[in-house]
């Protein structure tokens, strides 16, 4: 979900398609996971599948932007392209929650809408990180900071919390040398990560420990006692988190294919697709009780078909027009 650094190249201009098709996957995912919120709790699948999408999809989409960030921009470029929008689109929430939804709200710059809180924290990582890597040992050190913040309670405020949990991913992303997949992407290791990942499908329906948590384990916003966890409980649930999440996120990268698809311009097209689908959700969610009604396996389809249109439409060029436009006022 960005567009302020390109990606890099493999040789000459040629796009990793890799990345591009990953983008579409995560960006999908994303939307999905926004639509089936409000009645996952009212269907065994959604339930599962709820499960399974916070487990890796924003860890991948940070992983990816820290490998799109080995340039740093200019301080410059990042307020143009990330805190003007961050300003413009809370703006834009907070009129339509207002004067539409009538939803009680306030100019709370400090406290991200929605998912605002995404150009926050890469404003934040992509100003400190060359900072941090000079640090030795600078990865065990942000796992153990997205650990402690764990214990306290800083809410929404400036989207710390989420900023250094999910910051270990951010940091993997800029070392990761995509070269490195070469001798995994065979027919060995793609069948060997089918086969996890399938595996983790089959644990997520018949495990019943992870019915007794949260889903919320997985934002990096809420505190332990938030999520009625102990200190011992919190920390190993935290520490799986980033397992699952970094082996989920490697998996995928062996599975999903390298070569341009029919689809891939969308990978190109996802902040327009990120920052778009939240308003037409606020308006569902707050407008109607449409999500909330969500029952049957039918009414499941029907849902997903609906995120499936809601990708490809907000992809078309008005939005993307807007999105670019906004992230170059000045």
């Amino acid at each position: 979900m960005d567009t302020t650094v390109k990606a890099p190249a493999v040789s000459g201009d040629q796009r990793e398609y890799l990345f591009d098709n990953y983008k579409v996957l995560l960006i999908l995912l994303v939307v999905i996971g926004h639509f089936i919120e409000p009645s996952n709790d009212q269907n065994s699948f959604l339930y599962e599948l709820k499960w399974g999408i916070v487990a890796f999809h924003m860890p991948a989409f940070i992983f990816i932007s820290g490998y799109f960030s080995k340039r740093i921009p200019s301080l410059k470029k990042m307020l143009c392209g990330l805190v003007i929008p961050y300003f413009v689109y809370e703006i834009l929430y907070y009129l339509l929650y207002t004067f539409v939804l009538d939803k009680e709200t306030g100019f709370y710059f400090a406290r991200p809408k929605f998912s605002l809180w995404y150009l926050m924290a890469l404003f934040a990582w992509r100003l400190f990180s060359p900072l941090v890597e000079k640090i030795p040992g600078c990865m065990i050190l942000s796992v153990i900071a997205g650990i402690l913040i764990g214990f306290t309670d800083f809410g929404n405020f400036l989207s710390i919390p989420r900023i250094l949990f999910f910051f270990p991913f951010f940091l993997a992303g800029k070392k990761f040398d995509s070269s490195s997949l070469a001798r995994f992407r065979n027919r060995k290791g793609y069948l060997g990560a089918l086969t996890i990942l399938g595996g983790f499908a089959v644990f997520l329906f018949t495990d019943n420990y992870h019915h007794r948590l949260d889903q919320k384990i997985f934002y990096g916003r809420y505190s332990y006692a938030d999520m009625d966890m102990g200190s011992v409980e919190g920390v190993l649930v935290r520490i799986g988190c980033y397992l699952i999440s970094f082996l989920l996120i490697y998996l995928f990268m062996l599975v999903l294919p390298t070569e341009k698809k029919s689809y891939s311009y969308l990978g190109e097209r996802t902040m327009a697709i990120y920052i778009f689908h939240g308003f037409v959700y606020s308006c569902l969610r707050y407008g109607s009780s449409i999500l909330t009604s969500v029952e049957s396996n039918l009414e499941c389809l029907y849902l997903l078909a609906f995120c499936f249109f809601l990708v490809w439409f907000l992809s078309r060029k008005p939005f993307v027009l807007f999105t670019n436009k906004i992230a170059h006022l000045f």
